[in-house]
């Protein structure tokens, strides 16, 4: 199968959400917006048994999200 991406704004982002960003692939666990208490930002949080990682993120900017199977 191949996974099909597309380009969206940041903003548009939900959990659930299969993220191609910062040089790696990832599921969106939970979106922390604001970030840091910036209104022009937002923090994706990956949150898996195997790794946890923050992806901050500006809003506005493109971002690929994994879309069908």
């Amino acid at each position: 199968m191949t996974d099909n991406w597309k380009t969206t704004k940041v903003d548009d982002v939900q959990p659930g959400d299969v993220l191609r960003y910062a040089g790696q692939e990832f599921t969106v666990a939970r979106v922390d917006d604001p970030f840091l208490g910036r209104a022009e930002m937002v923090c994706f949080i990956e949150d898996t048994p195997t790794r946890w990682h923050a992806y901050p993120a500006a809003k506005g900017a493109d971002i690929e999200v994994r879309v069908g199977g």
